[in-house]
């Protein structure tokens, strides 16, 4: 659903950038560099005055369709903890230009990288077909590396998309509310790559939230920058408590599948996992 006037600034979208990057740090999922955001605003807005400086980039993926459109995408190397402290240093806005292959790139003179994050290819390709097929003028993305769900995804039976979802989302009754198609799963591929895109693109079609196996996680969210951070949370949650129950000898059994359906039929949810 598009977000409706008034719409936010870009010092507000900057601002809630860096709170997902603060959050995402406290829940040990962006250690280091690792992880980024990129938000898509629909709506008219002047970066100038936060970001003056200005040069032609070529972008990633043609996106014809997303022309005069504007990106808040996090820079190579930045560490998400510290973009709410200096947004401006750490965050660049790319305006597409009307060929659809080139953008403008606006920064500021406190910029911290060279370049934008790597995984632009993956953001720039989601955010286009979320667009497209849906018509909204506002779509985050968070790609992050929480601890838990990275680590299940290294263990083979974790790598089969129906088995994750059963076992991560049995433990609380909020998970399943939260996430009723589930999280989506995609196998090991080069991060960076054309193969990566795709398979992420693809994924995130019937899901919300995509684990990218030995990798991460990538989130989405049509109304907010902290609505994807939610339900990156709400997935770590579930797959932490995995990770208690196989430490305890898997002792617990979660919420049976017949609870969870009574749970969503009293709900009025349609849920694709149970």
């Amino acid at each position: 659903m598009p977000v409706s006037p008034p719409f936010p600034t870009l010092t507000e979208i900057m601002g809630l950038i860096g709170e997902a990057g603060r959050r995402l740090a406290e829940i040990e999922a962006s250690e280091g560099a690792a992880g980024n955001i990129s938000v898509y605003i629909g709506w008219s807005i002047d970066p100038r005055r936060q970001l003056p400086l200005q040069e032609t980039i070529s972008i990633p993926t043609p996106v014809p369709e997303l022309a005069e459109g504007l990106f808040l995408v996090t820079g190579s190397g930045r560490r998400l903890r510290e973009i709410g402290s200096d947004p401006e240093a750490n965050l660049g806005a790319v305006k597409v230009n009307p060929d659809g292959c080139t953008a403008t790139l606006y920064t500021s003179p406190k910029r911290l990288f060279e370049r934008l994050t790597s995984e632009f290819n993956s953001h720039l390709a989601v955010h286009r077909d979320q667009v497209v097929r849906t018509g909204t003028n506002f779509h985050a993305l968070i790609h992050a590396q929480p601890l838990h769900l990275t680590y299940l995804s290294h263990i083979p039976r974790y790598q089969d998309e129906r088995y994750l979802n059963q076992h991560i989302l049995r433990w609380q009754p909020e998970s399943i509310v939260q996430l009723p198609e589930g999280v989506g799963l995609v196998p090991f591929l080069l991060p960076g790559s054309d193969e990566l895109m795709r398979a992420t693109m693809e994924k995130l079609r019937r899901h919300r939230v995509v684990v990218w196996a030995k990798h991460g996680v990538m989130a989405r969210s049509d109304a907010s920058v902290k609505r994807a951070l939610d339900r990156i949370e709400y997935a770590e949650t579930g797959a932490r408590y995995e990770y208690l129950n196989l430490l305890c000898g898997e002792q617990g059994e979660g919420l049976t599948p017949d609870e969870i359906r009574h749970l969503c039929e009293r709900l009025g949810i349609e849920q694709k996992v149970f």
